[in-house]
């Protein structure tokens, strides 16, 4: 795995955590516009999460780095993207495979599973590089009752 340093986010929870995974996916961009990137290709993705919170789980975890990792590596791993229908579809370019999407769409898979659990932490960032050169951030927007420095 790479040594980065991500883009920090500014919050006011007394725990941050930061899971690193590396999957590699093939996926291609379903619009003319996309170029070279509309015939199918794959990259080894490198994903940085950030989850904030307050409180520590009953293992002593604000989440467990393991359960991070089987959420996303095992979903993404050797697999093309737009083959996953839940996340992923031709038809609305909000849902294309960008590595915009991508980055969104780890958020809502991890945000979901915070959800449910009794400390509630927060994903408050993913970092996604697709390539050497290209990285992109998603940032949540604040929802009523979420706090952020």
């Amino acid at each position: 795995m790479m040594q980065q340093i991500y883009p920090s986010v500014a919050h006011p929870y007394e725990y941050e955590l930061n899971k690193d995974i590396q999957f590699a996916a093939a996926h291609y961009i379903p619009s003319d516009e996309a170029g070279k990137c509309r015939k199918l290709h794959g990259h080894t993705y490198f994903a940085n999460i950030t989850v904030a919170g307050d409180e520590l789980d009953a293992s002593g975890f604000l989440v467990n780095f393991a359960k991070i990792k089987e959420l996303i590596h095992d979903r993404f791993d050797h697999t093309v993207l737009n083959d996953d229908a839940e996340s992923f579809d031709s038809e609305s370019p909000d849902r294309f495979p960008t590595t915009e999407v991508v980055a969104r769409t780890i958020y809502e898979i991890v945000q979901r599973y915070l959800d449910g659990t009794a400390n509630r932490p927060r994903c408050v960032q993913v970092y996604v590089r697709e390539t050497p050169t290209s990285y992109c951030i998603y940032r949540p927007k604040l929802k009523e009752g979420d706090r952020r420095g």
